[in-house]
């Protein structure tokens, strides 16, 4: 009876191992066929940068950009765009900022508003500004001449602007009044120019 159990555990214990080296052959053949994972495999594409991506033609036509118009997703962007460039150029002015003013201006606006700023420190003038928000913005005119893109922003927005003299003295403003404010500003962009940005390049009197 001894012998027989001895016999049985041994039965046992070989059972086992073989099962044993049976998973492990398996484990073996799973990892020569499937591989290893390091934690460096490749991307599904390793060299997208380098192959060329073919769009279908339709499909290229599609995402080109109408320059005659300016609707849907990219008139949104733009009068977004513009309400941000609107606040910038306004509180610069009345910072004095001209590094800010260079990159939001045409060439000869931006010489407008720096002797603008010059005359205006000559005569010891401060100008204290708080742009409160813009309530309503519109393209008024847009167009393409040539190469060039001009589009007409109507601007209503809420502002508090002061001017003080060499003696702290108010001379014009309410520093506790909030006032609207009605701007029509015309903006231009070169479509041959790699950069993206519009500039303030006309103020329209209204």
């Amino acid at each position: 009876m001894y012998i027989y159990q001895i016999m049985s555990n041994n039965f046992g214990y070989l059972d086992i191992i073989l099962l044993g080296m049976i998973a492990g052959f398996i484990i073996l053949r799973l990892r020569s066929i499937l591989g290893r994972k390091t934690g460096h495999e490749t991307k599904v594409y390793p060299n997208f940068a380098e192959k060329k991506f073919s769009m279908p033609q339709k499909d290229t036509k599609a995402a080109e950009q109408n320059l005659e118009i300016l609707e849907g997703k990219d008139k949104k962007e733009f009068l977004k765009g513009a309400e941000i460039a609107y606040e910038s150029i306004l509180t610069s002015f009345a910072s004095g900022d001209l590094i800010k003013l260079k990159a939001l201006l045409s060439p000869n606006m931006f010489s407008n508003f720096s002797d603008a700023i010059k005359s205006r420190n000559k005569d010891n003038i401060k100008s204290e500004f708080t742009f409160i928000g813009v309530k309503e913005s519109s393209v008024e005119k847009y167009e393409k001449i040539k190469d060039n893109l001009f589009a007409t922003v109507k601007f209503v927005a809420e502002v508090i602007s002061v001017k003080k003299d060499k003696n702290n003295k108010i001379i014009e403003g309410n520093p506790d009044k909030i006032k609207f404010v009605t701007d029509s500003w015309k903006f231009t962009k070169n479509i041959n120019n790699k950069s993206p940005n519009w500039y303030l390049s006309e103020i329209i009197s209204q």
